[in-house]
Formats: structure tokens, C-alpha cells, sequence
């Protein structure tokens, strides 16, 4: 969905819809839709600079990066961005504070499925986690520590860093 900036009114446009991803246009590669992703976005002609402010909300199901068991990951992100004309953007040495939100447009629309796109991605963390204190898989037997005490026994100490631990203990 672009939307043409010589067509915005003085009110701006105000869009409340929902917009079908595909998984692979994810950042997270095993993330998958539970429900799709809707959005409540106002678009508002300020002189040259397009705000463009929203809320996005989705509901995905990825796999924990320590127990690998897949969970519901709720995404509820608000964002306020400005967009100028390419014209106006100039080489700097050093970014302002300013200028992380903002972005240019070149050919006097923007790509709304783009931007909503590129905010869903930015709110995967690194590494996601089932919880907390999700203890992941036993290294010795692969099982999920959390759903069965699989007791074995494994070695908090690497055995190539004995020498290490020795030198620095005298």
C-alpha cells in the first residue's frame, strides 16, 4: 500500500487495517502468524516533513533461543516517524538524536506496508525466551530441563581452561 503525498489532505489520512505477512518477510526465520498484523496509522502533512504515527499489534508463535519450544509473542509497538523529501537529506558525520526517526521518500509516495514491515521486525528481541528462567536443553541427554528433571550430571568447569583457573588462583 503506498500512499501518494500530493494527495494528503489538511487532516491527514487516518488507515486502520490489517496486513497479511508472509513468515519469511520476518527478521525471526521461524516466527509464524497467529493473527495478522493490524495497524491504526495517521499520516499528516506538515509544510516538506510527513508524520506518520501508528500503533501495530500482532500475535506470533517463535521458538524460545534456549528450550527451542515455541511461544506466543505479543507485539504491541507504537511509533512516530517523520519522512522528508529525498531532496532534503544531506551527508553528515555524525547523526542527531533527531534523525533517528526520520526518513526520506524519493518518488512522493511512501510504502505503508514497508514501514509497517521494517516496525514488526524491530520488535523481535535478539534472543527470545519462553520465560525468564527458561533453564533450555540438558547439553548431556537433550531434553527440556524445564519439563522433566532429567538429572544428569554436567560440569560447570571446561577442562581447557584448568591452566587458566590454576594461574590465576598462584
Amino acid at each position: 500500500m503506498r500512499i501518494d503525498i500530493d494527495k494528503l489532505t489538511a487532516e491527514g489520512l487516518r488507515i486502520n487495517r490489517e496486513f497479511d505477512f508472509q513468515a519469511s518477510d520476518l527478521v525471526e526465520e521461524e516466527a509464524l502468524f497467529l493473527q495478522p498484523a493490524r495497524v491504526e496509522v495517521t499520516v499528516k502533512k506538515i509544510g516538506e516533513e510527513i508524520s506518520v504515527k501508528g500503533r501495530l499489534s500482532a500475535r506470533l508463535s517463535i521458538p524460545c533461543g534456549r528450550c527451542l519450544t515455541p511461544f506466543e509473542f505479543n507485539v504491541d509497538s507504537a511509533f512516530d516517524l517523520i519522512f522528508l523529501p529525498e531532496e532534503m537529506s544531506a551527508p553528515r558525520e555524525e547523526l542527531e538524536d533527531e534523525d533517528i526517526d526520520r526518513q526520506y521518500f524519493d518518488d512522493r509516495t511512501i510504502d505503508l506496508q514497508a514501514l509497517i514491515l521494517e516496525q514488526l521486525n524491530l520488535t523481535f528481541p535478539a534472543k527470545p525466551l519462553c520465560s525468564r528462567d527458561c533453564e533450555g536443553i540438558c547439553p548431556v541427554c537433550g531434553r527440556i530441563r524445564r519439563e522433566s528433571g532429567c538429572g544428569c550430571l554436567v560440569r560447570d568447569d571446561d577442562p581447557r581452561l584448568s591452566k587458566i583457573k590454576n594461574f590465576i588462583k598462584s
